[in-house]
């Protein structure tokens, strides 16, 4: 099985053309059908909402008339993952197989590297990378800074801030699918997304998946994994045991905690996750340890997400800042009845209420913890916390 990131030791930075094309060939020419390839090739999306991507492109081509953009989203915004920024530095030209591709399929009239901000070396990488292409694909390509905001990547946020200058979602009919940029239909796609794409344009399958390992492991960092390795596989692999782990982060800060025996023998399989109500989304896994307070953990990162908000409804900029107090009063005052009760109302007040998914995936998060560290959230009691996520 060929691997997102074989080839040269990523330590020797971005592969050059020559280099990816020695390893890989060139990409082949496809044409509409290939939708049906990525349909029955099951590729999910891996910046975390995990939609389709043959149904996805199926959508915008059947809008695109000639003038769709295609988006290659290397924004990521999560804190804790750093794949996205791996893959771009060390195999820019794999992404921009994907994208050329995309643009092929969907007849693009342009595409956008939309690259965070603060990613400097992926920057760099890509854009070293895009002055070795054709003339005919630079033609067409240009270069966006992500600021660097969790919500910057969401697709209707860039669509928004590549139109308007503002990285805020929008709720405001029809999806960047049908009318996006420009008013063309618009295709936003995760670099590692596009990635895979340029595999399965070359006849190779989608078996792998880029995850970060954090919090209570000595080896952490960005791996490359085959989809039927477990959890615990991925856990171990990073310098941990199902012993040492108090629980286990799934997808990042708008993922879930799970006790580690419930998922330790899952696979990274999309769908054998989702038949148990979990996504890998942004691919982060992380471990708290058993010395670490998972109160003071789940406070800090609420902290975090209710600072995150775009301020656009009160479900979010009130609900958010609401519940992330009384997180921190019990974190530093100690459990007390009123908060808790505050904690499991108010969340499920303000789930499926906000102008985006901001506030959803917040409440996602701490619904989780609520029910994982139940004990720890009756019981608390104040004391100097050592954050791991």
């Amino acid at each position: 099985m060929t691997r997102l990131l074989e080839g040269r030791d990523l330590r020797a930075g971005a592969e050059s053309l020559p280099e990816h094309l020695a390893r890989l060939g060139p990409l082949p020419r496809v044409n509409t059908m290939f939708i049906e390839t990525l349909i029955r090739s099951g590729l999910v999306g891996r910046g975390g909402a995990g939609f389709p991507v043959g149904v996805k492109w199926r959508s915008v081509a059947s809008h695109s008339h000639g003038q769709a953009v295609v988006i290659v989203n290397g924004a990521e915004g999560e804190p804790q993952s750093k794949k996205d920024q791996v893959l771009m530095a060390s195999r820019p030209h794999l992404i921009l197989d994907g994208a050329f591709t995309a643009a092929r399929v969907i007849r693009a009239r342009q595409v956008i590297l939309y690259i965070g901000e603060d990613k400097t070396a992926s920057r760099i990488a890509m854009t070293r990378a895009l002055a070795e292409r054709p003339d005919a694909e630079q033609r067409i390509t240009r270069v966006a800074a992500a600021p660097a905001r969790y919500v910057a990547g969401e697709s209707s946020a860039v669509v928004h801030l590549l139109s308007d200058g503002v990285a805020t979602p929008t709720t405001t009919p029809p999806s960047p699918h049908e009318r996006g940029l420009e008013g063309a239909a618009t295709l936003v796609q995760n670099v590692e997304t596009l990635a895979h794409v340029a595999l399965i344009a070359r006849g190779k399958p989608a078996g792998t998946v880029l995850v970060t390992a954090v919090g209570g492991v000595t080896r952490p960092g960005v791996m490359e994994a085959d989809v039927r390795n477990t959890i615990g596989q991925i856990v171990e692999s990073a310098g941990a045991t199902q012993d040492s782990a108090r629980a286990i982060l799934i997808g990042g800060y708008f993922g879930t905690w799970s006790d580690p025996g419930r998922v330790w023998d899952l696979t990274l399989d999309a769908e054998q996750l989702r038949a148990e109500g979990i996504a890998l989304g942004c691919g982060v896994i992380g471990v708290l340890g058993k010395d670490h307070c998972p109160v003071c953990e789940t406070s800090g990162i609420m902290h975090y997400l209710a600072g995150e908000s775009s301020a656009q409804c009160g479900p979010c900029f009130f609900g958010l800042r609401a519940l992330s107090a009384a997180c921190s009063r019990i974190a530093h005052q100690g459990s007390n009845s009123s908060d808790l009760a505050h904690l499991q109302r108010w969340a499920s007040e303000v789930r499926g209420r906000g102008a985006c998914r901001h506030p959803d995936g917040a409440v996602l998060f701490l619904q989780s913890a609520l029910r994982v560290f139940a004990s720890e959230f009756a019981n608390h009691s104040p004391h100097n916390a050592r954050r791991t996520a």
